[in-house]
């Protein structure tokens, strides 16, 4: 028998997840978490990292200390467990809270969750009206 925090994940969502991590696919998906509607497309948890890392280049010294961190941090990702996912990873992402609009409404916003804490998802991308 598996242990509680696996028996919290959803088999399928995990399989997408470790997909994304094995063989770079993404997918856009829409997940509800504790009544919020997070809402993106699916990446691999190196792809997360790296433009993570990325948004720290620029910066001063420490931020520059960070960004290399971050870097490696991809690199070992890419190496790790492919069944041991606990994260899910989404660039181009929105939030959706009732029927106000999204949030952040604009930037180029990437998204980490525990995947133990979805409480489901349905595939596509949910998109302002404004859009």
């Amino acid at each position: 028998m598996s242990d509680g925090v696996s028996a919290r994940k959803d088999s399928i969502l995990q399989f997408f997840v470790q997909a994304a991590n094995k063989h770079n696919f993404s997918l856009d998906i829409t997940l509800n978490v504790k009544g919020a509607l997070i809402s993106g497309t699916l990446i691999s948890a190196k792809e997360y990292l790296n433009e993570l890392s990325e948004s720290f280049e620029d910066g001063n010294e420490v931020a520059q200390k960070v960004s290399k961190e971050l870097s490696k941090a991809s690199e070992e990702a890419e190496s790790g467990s492919p069944s041991e996912v606990s994260f899910i990873h989404m660039k181009h992402t929105k939030m959706f809270i009732g029927d106000s609009k999204s949030t952040p409404s604009t930037g180029k916003i990437i998204w980490r969750g525990k995947l133990s804490e979805v409480d489901g998802f349905f595939l596509g991308k949910i998109t302002d009206s404004s859009e």
